[in-house]
């Protein structure tokens, strides 16, 4: 199964400053997984991504987000299906 079948974007963003970093946010729901989960991704130029992965609205079970930020280490399509889905919701403030 690919990773586009897998995961279900809810919302997402992305904003760009005057000094071109990018700030962006997905909010996604991913098969196997219990809750909904928001990514916030950062980076100075648009090359190199950092992120931090978030509860959305409550609370889940720690390890379950532990495995998906360890999948998210390891699993490039994944992380590019969600940096992309921000990439194409975009903004320049």
């Amino acid at each position: 199964m690919s990773v586009q079948n897998e995961v279900h974007i809810v919302s997402a963003q992305m904003k760009t400053d005057v000094e071109g970093a990018y700030l962006g946010t997905v909010v996604f729901k991913l098969e196997g997984y219990q809750h909904p989960y928001e990514l916030t991704i950062y980076s100075k130029k648009g090359k190199e991504w950092d992120y931090s992965l978030h509860y959305t609205s409550e609370s889940g079970v720690e390890e379950e987000l532990l495995k998906l930020d360890e999948r998210l280490e390891e699993d490039d399509e994944l992380f590019d299906t969600l940096l992309e889905a921000a990439q194409q919701a975009g903004e320049t403030i």
